[in-house]
């Protein structure tokens, strides 16, 4: 790395403390001139997106150090606090309470050391009686009027989870405000891309990231700004499901 490189990235990590900068120097020069130059780089994403991808993947991979580091790196970088939340309250639902508990701990935290007050501003926008009324119109928005047949034709043994995914995943997640649509759906395909054994879902959240505006060009500029922190083979397989998706739908409409 050149030296303005490295005064960047010690004024972006300020306030982390690691110890392999003494004893694995080597590995600390190429993981971060890869992960925070030569992506960086690299990337069409905006500096936002590009932080919300990252922690988005390093939640899907439970990368928690790492986590924790790049967190120091994005309140320095001036991203919004709110935002930062949003993506660990999301998380919970493609990745279960138990997967995201401590994250959560570990950024409040994190924002005292950095002087934020919490809690934060409120993001919700439904409440307990309309939160499945919303929930699906926002499924209904983003993934077509299927959803609604859903609810009133899916099998009887799966009438609670998709009355679940309704009101809780997209009624009391999707509905908050603090992300829009095009950065809720990205972060979602981060999610699962990450933690790797959920192509299905991948396939349809690719699917609902066309619907909003994210393109193939934009998905892959996702994947490859997780790439350093999930390794080669998942970002690999989901390029395979983009282009999946892509063919399909192109040839739907041929």
């Amino acid at each position: 790395m050149n030296r303005e490189t490295k005064e960047r990235l010690s004024k972006l990590f300020e306030g982390v403390e690691n110890s392999l900068h003494v004893t694995d120097p080597e590995w600390v020069d190429i993981v971060a001139n890869f992960s925070q130059n030569e992506t960086v780089i690299e990337s069409k994403l905006t500096e936002k997106e590009q932080a919300l991808c990252i922690l988005s993947a390093l939640l899907g991979c439970q990368g928690i150090g790492e986590f924790q580091n790049m967190l120091h790196a994005t309140l320095n970088a001036g991203i919004d606090p709110i935002a930062i939340k949003e993506v660990i309250y999301q998380a919970t639902a493609y990745l279960g309470i138990g997967r995201t508990y401590d994250y959560l701990m570990a950024a409040n935290r994190i924002m005292e050391q950095h002087d934020i007050e919490l809690p934060l501003a409120s993001q919700a926008t439904t409440s307990n009686t309309t939160r499945f009324r919303d929930g699906l119109a926002k499924q209904i928005d983003l993934f077509g009027p299927g959803m609604a047949k859903v609810q009133t034709d899916g099998p009887a043994l799966r009438r609670n989870i998709n009355r679940w995914l309704a009101h809780n995943c997209f009624g009391d997640y999707y509905t908050r405000a603090g992300l829009n649509d095009q950065e809720r759906e990205m972060i979602t395909f981060c999610f699962i891309l990450a933690q790797g054994g959920c192509e299905n879902q991948l396939r349809g959240h690719t699917a609902g990231n066309f619907g909003v505006g994210n393109d193939k060009e934009k998905l892959y500029s996702v994947v490859e700004q997780c790439m350093p922190y999930i390794g080669y083979p998942r970002a690999l397989n989901a390029m395979n499901i983009i282009d999946e998706v892509v063919e399909k739908m192109e040839s739907q409409q041929a």
